[in-house]
This record gives C-alpha cells, sequence and structure tokens, in this order.
C-alpha cells in the first residue's frame, strides 16, 4: 500500500519559516520524482516545486523563486519542502505528489497523493 504522509505544517507569521517533511512507502521512492502542490480555499490545487527521481533537478513556480526550496532524501523515503520568508497568500494545504513519467509541473503526471497538511500565514 503506497502511503505518502505530509508533516510539518502550522501557523506563522510573514516572514517566518517551516519546513515540510513528506515520508513515503509502499513504492519505490528512488525511481520517482516528486512534487509540492497547494490548494487555497476556493482556488484550484495547484504546482509549488518539482524535484527528479536523483535530486539533481529541481522547479520552482515563480511565486516561490527564492523562498522555497525542495530536497529529497532517497536514503529516509522523504521529501522535504523548505519555505522561508512566508507571505499571508502562502496559506493554503499542502500536498506532497509522486510522479513516475510525465511533465513536472503538470497534476495529472502525479498518481500518488497525501493528504496535505495545512500552512497558515498570519500578517
Amino acid at each position: 500500500q503506497v502511503q505518502l504522509v505530509e508533516s510539518g505544517g502550522g501557523l506563522v507569521q510573514a516572514g517566518g519559516s517551516l519546513r515540510l517533511s513528506c515520508a513515503v512507502s509502499g513504492l519505490s521512492f528512488s525511481n520517482y520524482g516528486m512534487g509540492w502542490f497547494r490548494q487555497a480555499p476556493g482556488k484550484e490545487r495547484e504546482f509549488v516545486a518539482g524535484i527528479s527521481w536523483s535530486g539533481s533537478s529541481t522547479y520552482n513556480t515563480d511565486s516561490v523563486k527564492g523562498r522555497f526550496t525542495i530536497s529529497r532524501d532517497n536514503a529516509e523515503n522523504t521529501v522535504y519542502l523548505q519555505m522561508n520568508s512566508l507571505k499571508p497568500e502562502d496559506t493554503a494545504v499542502y500536498y506532497c505528489a509522486a510522479r513516475q513519467s510525465g511533465y513536472i509541473l503538470s497534476r495529472e503526471s502525479y498518481g500518488y497523493w497525501g493528504q496535505g497538511t495545512q500552512v497558515t500565514v498570519s500578517s
């Protein structure tokens, strides 16, 4: 059974930092690209950051460039999202997802999803 379990969300003031983790089990983690998405109330789920299976390639959406960093530890089957300089508009439920092929930015490329973790940034 494939499981993706996010943790690390919470309430933080604007300008603060959080580190999200996603522990993965039930699949060959090092064969999958990983991504972080987020969904704010009333909005579509959007791509935030992605990383290749090896960790050698990463991609961030424009709104988080310079602030968020995605990384992975294949020995621990875990992917991370370090979020710095948080803004109120970063408030959303954050999801990690696993992708075996397809376009890194496309939600449809990701076949496995976690349950999400809430991030709330106060002004």
